[in-house]
């Protein structure tokens, strides 16, 4: 039974009542946001631990913390696959964006400092932040997160230990046992000896490896909105998976996500074919894709102040905001999508993947046949030919051009305001294209398209539609969350089975609110591309 625990609202250690209160009722909301170690054992262990409960224990608000004080992960429960805390891992503060660099792998060969001056402060500054709100030196925090990560492969797959050592960031075999062994007080091939694999591992195999989340978790609404958008050749979405290709083309893969049998708070992620290197980065970028470290009861609490959003909080609490694989792939289909249905838009995609993306040696299986086009293949043609508009197929060549000369990017460290106006700088690119960018190939939890003709509608509620200047003003009170009102309300204007579609907006009226290239109309099926 869920606790009636309050839910933490800031980057400090839950009151001590309320750690004590979610441990001993297993609430799974809670699973990530703090993490319960035993003075006993020295193991640290979710808030969910089905192990029997110790009576001396202390709280950390991050693994990272327990293992800089000398705890070692439980074995039963296993840390590793607790979601990350989103409510402060994201966002535009320097601590959020360095742990999404420290995600990228930001430390695994360059310095404390380089990381420093990417999100724009002191070395000292950015150490005492993060001892001060995550409870462990950056260092800690990517030491802590390699090995985790070793733990879970060690864990689930039997990829060869050296394998694991590579996919966890490691140079060597050596170096790997030396750092497992001080950190979790036995070496790895014994940890392997407490496991009965049954899972694939070896090469040319498929690896199984679960994606946890804290509840609730909408995963239908989720494959729902991919399914709409899915192209034909590169991505396949059926009432229960996804499924897509990945590259490089010279190893290429794919990759399928699913639920995990039995009600498990976690997706089941299946991978073919990449290399071990590339392990981490595949799945940091789904848990960013489907949004599995969001702390939905906190996103809640502050929307559900809004009259407008809090019964479709009520309605849907599972729902998260779907990213995409890849942000050139996001961008362009953005600008595709400007002034047409995501029908159309669909359509016009699945055209330009066909005919410029790399066919795959073998095709994995029908709709799994080519990569999505990279910004060098898509630089200098005419694109015309596949039915764009001049000026939009303008503005994706400048747009791929842009991305290799660096006048764009998505880089982790860029903030909300930066991100956006480095893109508004190309022509075809205004507000909402880049903030619907934001939204869709960051996951950026504040972006919002305040000139979507959808939600100017859907605020008011009364047939009205408020200017872009109002709605963003109606906004404010939503930061940081934004981009998690924007789902609702698009979630929301979707027709309902058996309902009426919306009508599409008259030629007419179209050409006068589409005054920049990027105003996005309401289509009549759906109301994003």
């Amino acid at each position: 039974m869920i606790s009636a625990a309050p839910l933490p609202h800031s980057e400090v250690l839950p009151d001590w009542p309320v750690c004590e209160q979610a441990r001993k009722s297993r609430d799974p909301r809670f699973d990530g946001l703090f993490f319960t170690a035993v003075l006993s054992t020295r193991i640290y262990c979710r808030p969910v631990c089905p192990a029997p409960m110790a009576k001396k224990v202390v709280y950390f608000r991050h693994a990272a913390a327990a293992e800089a004080a000398g705890y070692r992960p439980c074995l039963r429960c296993r840390p590793e696959l607790s979601p990350d805390d989103g409510s402060w891992r994201r966002g535009d503060a320097a601590v959020a964006r360095a742990l999404k660099l420290i995600d990228e792998g930001a430390l695994a060969e360059q310095p404390l400092a380089a990381l420093a001056e990417r999100v724009g402060v002191g070395e000292r500054q950015l150490r005492r932040l993060f001892v001060d709100r995550v409870g462990a030196a950056p260092i800690g925090v990517h030491g802590t997160r390699r090995l985790l990560f070793a733990k879970q492969l060690l864990t689930e797959t039997a990829l060869p230990i050296t394998q694991v050592a590579l996919a966890a960031g490691f140079g060597s075999l050596r170096r790997f046992n030396v750092v497992f062994r001080e950190a979790y007080r036995m070496a790895p091939r014994d940890l392997r000896r407490h496991q009965r694999l049954d899972t694939a591992g070896a090469p040319g195999e498929t690896l199984t490896l679960r994606l946890g989340y804290r509840p609730p978790y909408d995963f239908a609404a989720m494959l729902a909105f991919l399914r709409g958008r899915a192209l034909p050749g590169v991505e396949v979405v059926d009432e229960h998976s996804y499924t897509r290709v990945i590259g490089p083309i010279e190893q290429p893969g794919w990759l399928r996500i699913s639920a995990w049998p039995q009600g498990e708070h976690a997706l089941k992620l299946e991978l073919h074919g990449p290399a071990p290197t590339r392990l981490l980065e595949i799945v940091q970028r789904l848990r960013r894709m489907f949004d599995l470290d969001a702390d939905p009861q906190v996103i809640a609490e502050a929307l559900s102040m809004d009259a407008c959003l809090a019964p479709l909080l009520a309605k849907r609490p599972g729902l998260r905001l779907p990213s995409g694989w890849d942000g050139f792939e996001i961008a362009v289909r953005a600008v595709i999508g400007q002034q047409v249905s995501v029908a159309a838009a669909r359509t016009l995609a699945a055209r330009l993947a066909q005919r410029y993306g790399q066919p795959l040696p073998q095709p994995f299986a029908p709709g799994l046949e080519h990569l999505f086009p990279t910004p060098e293949a898509l630089a200098d043609v005419d694109l015309t030919v596949i039915g764009l508009t001049r000026a939009r197929a303008d503005t994706v060549r400048t747009m791929a051009r842009a991305l290799l000369d660096g006048r764009v990017d998505f880089r982790a460290e860029r903030t909300l305001e930066d991100f956006t106006s480095r893109w508004v700088t190309l022509p075809g690119i205004g507000p909402w294209t880049a903030q619907y960018i934001a939204l869709r190939a960051l996951g950026h939890p504040d972006a919002f398209p305040a000139e979507d003709l959808v939600l100017q509608r859907a605020v008011p509620g009364d047939g009205s539609r408020l200017s872009a200047k109002a709605l963003n003003t109606r906004a404010e009170a939503w930061r940081p969350w934004r981009g998690y009102a924007v789902i609702h309300l698009w979630r929301d204007s979707m027709p309902q089975p058996g309902s009426q579609p919306a009508k599409p907006i008259r030629a007419k009226q179209r050409t006068a609110v589409a005054a920049r290239t990027d105003s996005h109309p309401e289509p009549p099926s759906s109301p994003a591309p």
